[in-house]
Parts: C-alpha cells; sequence; structure tokens
C-alpha cells in the first residue's frame, strides 16, 4: 500500500505537478520513511542507503513510478539509486529529489529586488558541489509556469523526468542534478497556465549553446580560464584614461576572414591572424560586432538569444577567454558591442518565456519594435533590468572585457521611436522619454564605473539628447564616450560631393566644432556606413580612382587630426571597394595592388602618429585641445587649425586641402617662429600621392596671419591633409 495519493502520482507521471519536491525523494510518512522515485526507462529500481542493504522499490505505476517504504526507520537518510533497465545494464545514481535547495533565501530576495549583482554564479546551469557530490545546479526564472523541468540527452528530453522545484513567489525554479558535467545540452520544459501551452527554452543564463540552427544551451565552466593578462589589466586604467588614445578597429569575426571553403575561423585562429593584424595596423582597441549567441547570421548579432554566452560559431567559453587573453598580452583592448534595447522573437528564446510576456511588455506599443521585428525589454521590471544589468557585469567580469558599447540608445530613450502618432503610450507625465530606460541606462553606467572603473561605457546615441557622456550625478547619463553620429554624416555627406562643389557646402566640414566639447565623442565610420547600398568608403569618393584614393587618405587624415577618439570598421583601412558582406571575408585579395597598401600604410601610419603625439589625443574633449587658424577660405574648400597637448608646446599644425588643385605659396598662421617638420603628409608616395610637399621641413618668419605671430609659406597637395610640428632648438 503506498504513502502517496493517486492525484499525485498520476500528476507526476502525467508531468504536470508543480511542487515535485513534495512527491518525489525521502519523507517521513507515519508508516516509516518512504523514498519515492519516477523511472520511465526503469525496469526496476532499489534504494541503496548507507546503512543498509539495498531495497528494491515497488512500481506503483505502470509508466515508472516506484516507492519503497521502510517502516524499520523514521529519520530522513542519504541514499541512491540502482536503476535496471530492461536489457539488464544497472547503474547507481544519486537521487536530485534527496538534496536541499541551493539557492540562499537572500539569494532570493535580491533577486526580486532587482539588486542581486551575482546572479550569473546563481542561475543558469553551475556546476557544483552538494553534499559531497558533483553535479549541475539550474536556476531559471519563470514565476507564472505551473511546470519547469530541465531536459536533455541525460533523461531523454523527457519533461516529466526532471521537474524542478519551485521556491514560493520569488518565481525561481530550480533543481540540482548530480552526475552532469561540462558539455552537457539542456533546456528547460516549461508548461504554462496559459491554454495549455507548454514550450521548450534555451536558458537565459546559458553559457554557451549548441551551433545553429540547433538551440540548446550547454553546461559550460566559465570560472577557471587560464589568464595571463595581468600586466595589462594592471594597466588598463592608464591605457583607458580619456587622455589617452584610442583608436577602434571594428570588426566582425564571422566575415574579417574566412577559412577554406569559406568556413569560419575559429577564435583561436582569430587570436592567430586578427590580433597581431590590429596591431601592426597601430590600433589601441578591437570592438567586436555582438559576440553573444544569436540564431540568424543576418543579424550580424544584434538579435541576441544568449546575453551571457559567446557565439559557439566560432568556438567554446573556453576559446573566446583565449581570444581575449592574446589581445591583452599583445596590447590590445577589445570592446563589444551589448545589445539591451531589444531582442529576437524566436520561440527558443525570452519570448512569452513562461506563457506570459516576462521579459518584453505585454502592449506591442511598448513592446515591439516594428522595424526590427524584435521585443522590447520591460526596464521597468526589477528582474529584468536586472537580468540584463548581470549580463553587462558578466562579460566585464568572467571575460576581462574592456569595454561595452551599447548599440540603439536612441531606441532606448524615446517611446515614440520610429513609431506614428497613435502608435505609442506617453510616460506619466505626457513626454515621449522612456524613463524606466533612461533610469536603466544610468544605473547600468553606475554599476560598471562602480565594479570595474577602468572599463570603458559607449553610446551609440543618434540624437541630440543631452549629457550622454556626463556623469549621473551631473544628470547625465554617465557614459565615457558617444559616438558622434553628426560629424560621420557630415563628413561623408561633404567627402561624397564633387569637390567643384565642396565650396557650397564648407559648413558641413566645419560646423562639427560647434559642439565638438559637448560630450566626450568618439568619431565613427563603421559598419553601418558601408552596408545596405551606402557602398563602401572608397566607393563614397567622387572622380576617377586617384581621386577616390586621394580622397580616402584626406578623409583619414582629417579625422585622426579632428577631436575625438577613433573607430573604424575593418576594410576600410585598405580601402576595401565592395559593400561589408557579413558572408564573405574581406577582400583581401586587395593586397595585389599598390594603391591598397599605400591606404593601409596611410593608416598605420596615422594610428602610430596619433598615439604618439600628445596633441593629438590628450585633449580630445576640450577647447584647450583645439584652435582654429582659418576655416573661412571656403572658396578654396582648405581648413587649418592647431592640436595641442597638456603641454602647450606639444602641438601639430594641421592644413587640408578638399580639391584637386595644389596650393602653391599657401600662407598658413603658426604660433612660434622656427621650423616646421612636416610630420605626415597624405599625398606621400608612400601612400599612393604625387608627393608634393614641403622638402620635409619648412621655416616660419615673423608675419603675422590669422590672428597668430607667425606665418609660413607652404605647398598643400592636392586632396591632401598635411600635419607640421615645430622642431625644438
Amino acid at each position: 500500500m503506498t504513502t502517496l495519493s493517486s492525484e499525485s502520482i498520476a500528476a507526476i507521471v502525467g508531468g504536470y505537478h508543480g511542487s515535485p519536491f513534495e512527491v518525489l525523494g525521502i519523507h517521513r510518512t507515519p508508516r516509516g520513511t518512504a523514498v519515492r522515485a519516477f523511472q520511465p526507462q526503469a525496469k526496476e529500481v532499489a534504494v541503496i542507503a548507507e546503512d543498509s542493504l539495498a531495497r528494491p522499490m515497488e512500481r506503483l505505476h505502470a509508466d515508472g513510478f516506484f516507492e519503497a517504504v521502510f517502516d524499520d526507520r523514521a529519520d530522513v537518510f542519504r541514499y541512491r539509486l540502482r536503476i535496471t533497465l530492461p536489457d539488464g545494464a544497472a547503474h547507481e545514481t544519486d537521487d536530485p529529489y534527496r538534496f536541499p535547495p541551493v539557492l540562499s533565501e537572500d539569494d532570493l530576495y535580491l533577486f526580486n529586488e532587482g539588486t542581486h549583482l551575482k546572479l550569473y554564479e546563481k542561475l543558469g546551469a553551475q556546476i557544483a558541489e552538494v553534499e559531497g557530490v558533483r553535479g549541475v545546479a539550474f536556476g531559471v526564472w519563470a514565476p507564472s509556469a505551473e511546470r519547469v523541468s530541465v531536459v536533455g540527452g541525460f533523461n531523454q528530453w523527457d519533461g516529466r523526468r526532471h521537474p524542478m522545484r519551485p521556491r514560493g513567489a520569488s518565481g525561481v525554479w530550480e533543481l540540482f542534478v548530480p552526475g552532469l558535467g561540462e558539455g552537457e545540452p539542456y533546456k528547460y520544459e516549461i508548461k504554462t497556465r496559459y491554454m495549455g501551452y507548454m514550450v521548450t527554452k534555451s536558458d537565459p543564463f546559458g553559457f554557451a549553446f549548441e551551433a545553429r540552427p540547433n538551440t540548446a544551451s550547454i553546461v559550460a565552466d566559465v570560472n577557471h580560464f587560464d589568464w595571463g593578462d595581468g600586466e595589462w589589466m594592471s594597466s588598463r586604467k592608464r591605457r583607458q584614461s580619456l587622455e589617452s588614445p584610442t583608436s577602434i578597429y571594428e570588426a566582425h569575426l564571422g566575415s574579417w576572414r574566412r577559412g577554406a571553403g569559406n568556413r569560419f575561423l575559429s577564435y583561436r585562429e582569430l587570436a592567430d591572424q586578427l590580433v597581431p593584424y590590429a596591431t601592426q595596423q597601430g590600433f589601441t582597441h578591437l570592438e567586436l560586432l555582438p559576440v553573444g549567441e544569436h540564431p540568424f547570421d543576418g543579424s550580424w548579432g544584434y538579435q541576441n538569444t544568449g546575453y551571457f554566452a559567446p557565439t559557439s560559431r566560432f568556438g567554446s567559453p573556453a576559446d573566446f577567454a583565449f581570444f581575449v587573453d592574446t589581445a591583452h598580452r599583445a596590447g590590445l583592448g577589445v570592446i563589444v558591442d551589448w545589445v539591451p534595447a531589444h531582442f529576437p522573437k524566436d520561440q527558443h528564446g525570452l519570448s512569452f518565456f513562461d506563457g506570459t510576456h516576462l521579459y518584453e511588455h505585454a502592449d506591442p506599443r511598448l513592446g515591439e519594435h516594428q522595424d526590427w521585428g524584435t521585443l522590447i525589454f520591460n526596464f521597468g521590471r526589477n528582474e529584468v533590468a536586472e537580468y540584463l544589468l548581470n549580463s553587462a557585469l558578466f562579460w566585464l567580469d568572467k571575460y576581462h572585457i574592456d569595454g561595452l558599447r551599447v548599440d540603439a540608445v536612441a531606441s532606448m530613450l524615446y517611446l515614440d521611436y520610429s513609431r506614428k502618432e497613435g502608435e505609442w503610450i506617453p510616460n506619466k507625465f505626457g513626454g515621449r522619454e522612456n524613463l524606466e530606460a533612461v533610469a536603466f541606462i544610468k544605473r547600468f553606467n553606475e554599476l560598471a564605473h562602480l565594479h570595474f572603473p577602468d572599463a570603458l561605457t559607449f553610446a551609440e546615441e543618434s540624437t541630440a539628447w543631452p549629457m550622454v557622456s556626463r556623469p549621473t550625478y551631473l544628470g547625465g547619463l554617465g557614459f565615457d564616450l558617444k559616438w558622434n553620429m553628426g560629424w560621420m554624416h557630415d563628413m561623408l555627406e561633404y567627402m561624397s560631393k564633387d569637390p567643384i562643389h565642396r565650396r557650397h557646402h564648407h559648413n558641413s566640414l566645419t560646423f562639427s566644432l560647434l559642439y565638438a566639447f559637448t560630450e566626450n565623442f568618439i568619431l565613427p565610420l563603421s559598419h553601418d556606413e558601408v552596408v545596405y547600398g551606402k557602398r563602401a568608403l572608397l566607393a563614397k569618393m567622387p572622380g576617377g580612382q586617384w581621386q577616390q584614393f586621394a580622397n580616402l587618405r584626406a578623409l583619414y587624415a582629417y579625422m585622426f587630426a579632428h577631436p575625438g577618439k577613433k573607430l573604424l570598421f575593418m576594410g576600410g583601412e585598405f580601402g576595401q571597394w565592395n559593400e561589408w558582406n557579413h558572408d564573405t571575408g574581406l577582400d583581401w585579395i586587395l593586397f595585389d595592388f599598390d594603391t591598397h597598401r599605400g591606404i593601409q600604410a596611410c593608416v598605420r601610419d596615422l594610428n602610430q602618429l596619433y598615439v604618439s603625439e600628445p596633441a593629438l589625443h590628450q585633449q580630445d574633449f576640450s577647447w584647450e585641445g583645439f584652435e582654429w587658424i582659418d576655416f573661412r577660405d571656403v572658396d578654396q574648400s582648405t581648413v587649418s587649425f592647431i592640436r595641442r597637448g597638456k603641454n602647450r608646446e606639444e602641438a601639430v599644425i594641421v592644413v587640408a586641402n578638399f580639391t584637386p588643385v595644389p596650393r602653391e605659396g599657401y600662407r598658413v598662421g603658426v604660433p612660434a617662429p622656427g621650423r616646421y617638420r612636416e610630420i605626415f603628409n597624405s599625398d606621400s608616395t608612400y601612400y599612393g600621392g604625387s608627393n608634393m610637399g614641403n622638402a620635409g621641413s619648412l621655416s616660419a618668419d615673423e608675419s603675422a596671419w590669422q590672428n597668430q605671430p607667425c606665418s609660413v609659406r607652404m605647398s598643400v597637395p592636392p586632396l591632401a591633409v598635411v600635419y607640421l610640428k615645430r622642431e625644438r632648438s
């Protein structure tokens, strides 16, 4: 006779019991101590207690519900199960239902409060040891579920086998499964209360995933990587200060270079190839388009389903850590694009997670990006904001990431972003600002800088929202740097004009200096500018081929002299003709041509000069670092200015001619007498130019000019930028 009701047995066997620990495992009963197990694959099951012989269990249900009653004892004891299969094979295993909860009450309280900042060490699949037994502790948030189970190959993906323990009002479900380890694929099977809807979900906190198109999460250990980047980490504060040079090579790992048969390179191959390439080119940082797991290649990673998992396209978590470590050992910082603005609707992901709109808003006027076909996080829900904050801190913590670039910030800030009248809901004050998203962004920046003060945060924000890169205590959003989308748009529009018409668009060249110091700006020539029919940077340039290459060199030289940190998307550094295609590698065959090697050499030298000259990077965000010499020479489309370091003697004179007409004897005001060395000339034959210049140096006379006490008469090459520096006596 069983100690249990038939209804309870039926609920376990049917897979709809919401609290399995009330039934399964070991229990005191009036008849003695009962051990119960559901093993549908078993022919026989026996209980092996530590201090007694094996006791066979009685089959109480044909589908495999077993019970053994120890009527001679009333204690709760440790035991194992011996399971015999129909073919006679037998094995012993620990019963998941004899173990206590792993998550503490404090964990659950902080989780619901939204203040648990180490959830990535609690939820998901944590390799753990409980009562001396190794296994995996699973935890997932699904407050509206009727039943949640862990499923995988270890239980034939049968959701009845490992139902999880609900942790009361917290909405968290957990289960310790002994004997599992790294490399185990798994998912959560969720039986919801919504019209009988049942769904299998990937782990929101999963550390690794199967290769697409498969979608299971994989148990992974992210706590024992073999790091060797101590020197980088100890010097990172200095390397990443706002006074230090920051020149970023933006890369998409799947299409920087491909292997034989157009296969992806692995993280380790990229460590061997991409890292030394970017270092040799003089960049200080790599920025990676999102590396979080994503189902669709064509999203470039911006539609993320794995907020804690480097994509398996290129290898394992350990392989990605190796890539970052290699970059750091080479003196190269690593920034990753991070996407808290939205997520895809894929059924295995976060959408409608537990039969409710758990992570997203239920109202599509708040919860859906119509342009992208994606869902918007409910930033006002404690657990959702906390989930994203944990993701950000996770990358900085476990993978030593040096900076997070937040994508699509504008879409987060405005409730009416890309929406027509009637398609959005005003905030409580009647405005268009997303107050919950603003609060989330501020908290993200505060926590990132509190816990990782030498890491950087970047905003891709395309509007005039004030104080994006100012501290939150001053009313700002708290980012370190903001992409200067205005400069990018104006410069590309200006450079695309035939030089004969540029005199009518001179304002596009100079307007950025009216606001250049209102934010800490990065000047981005990013992936977004070389796709969807916009053409590659070189192809945007007007004129014949010689003029196109000269224009591109001039654009880069002007960019590196202009106040602001620098960012260039891969392929731009050698003048790729074709638009970026995420399905293939870059056109490395172009290195067969002197013109493209010249562009590469130009960018390399600009990087090296930018790093070595304090005037070009120390005061990027202050008028003290910039002074116009002449911005009024509209008819000749020529400008000149001074860049200064903190030591005002560290000065670089920049003269830019955006017409194909050489300027002989062109007078430029300079701040002091003496000889001025030509330290860079984008028209050098080394870069593919005509080699017009100033024989290496020229002398200033004491003829005041353009509000400067002295002046030089110089040759300014066509479609070129020249840097001069006064020689010290």
